[in-house]
């Protein structure tokens, strides 16, 4: 589909059809960047979106340990380190 740049003050805007909207799940705010000379348009994604699932899908063994309990104290943690 071709469409016109529309003039809004000194920047330029691009009219989305609804149907565009609704099948790419645009909201209120979008996500623009450029790659390889192509504007792209995208949802905007919250911080962290998809940790959740990247988490659940790691492998989790029963071999993890936390590293600073394996750590051996120094001379900071005899000295000056306070609670």
């Amino acid at each position: 589909m071709k469409t016109e740049l529309v003039r809004i003050g000194n920047s330029r805007g691009v009219r989305i059809p609804k149907p565009f909207i609704e099948q790419c799940g645009l909201g209120e705010t979008v996500d623009l960047r450029v790659a390889d000379d192509c504007l792209i348009i995208s949802p905007e994604r919250k911080p962290r979106h998809g940790w959740d699932g990247a988490f659940q899908a790691s492998n989790h063994s029963a071999q993890d340990e936390l590293l600073l309990e394996a750590a051996e104290p120094n001379e900071f943690d005899h000295k000056e380190w306070r609670w």
